[in-house]
């Protein structure tokens, strides 16, 4: 049995509230007000207090963050064992994504460095997005992997100036 939800089905307080700060990140302008209210159902937010974890290196990943406010530390552990800042995150940024497209376990730990709120969206909240609204879920699919692609290309440019000549 499919579960669809009717556009003119009134959105919850939470709901209204994740609609809200998904219209604070320009990853979302393209969208129109009903493609918005549907990825609201399909989202949630969360509130990280300064120092805790959003998720843990080798951690089963099931869902993926877009930061809205704060500020995120990206943790890679080393072979010596200590945990290394590779990266800072802010609004706008995103985290985890490889999650709802692979089933490895998490690549890094992120710990927020400042009180912090994502938009959250899990593995199934987009499977449902892209089987029961097809059309929305290729344009957000077709966002996020323009994240993982520029993220990739980032990362690939810091190597290329790390490695000797």
């Amino acid at each position: 049995m499919k579960e669809t939800v009717t556009l003119e089905q009134e959105l919850s307080e939470n709901e209204k509230k994740t609609r809200d700060l998904i219209l604070t990140l320009p990853l979302f302008d393209a969208f129109n007000t009903d493609e918005l209210d549907i990825l609201a159902r399909h989202m949630n937010f969360a509130e990280i207090l300064r120092g805790q974890h959003l998720f843990v290196e080798e951690d089963k990943g099931d869902f993926m963050c877009f930061v809205v406010r704060g500020l995120l530390d990206v943790l890679k552990k080393t072979t010596a064992g200590d945990y290394r800042v590779i990266t800072r995150l802010g609004k706008g940024n995103t985290i985890g994504e490889m999650s709802i497209i692979d089933k490895s376990p998490r690549s890094a730990s992120v710990v927020a460095r400042q009180p912090s709120v994502v938009i959250i969206l899990t593995k199934r909240g987009f499977d449902i997005l892209t089987e029961y609204y097809p059309a929305l879920g290729v344009i957000l699919l077709k966002k996020i992997m323009r994240l993982l692609s520029f993220n990739m290309r980032l990362t690939t440019s810091k190597l290329a100036d790390k490695l000797p000549d």
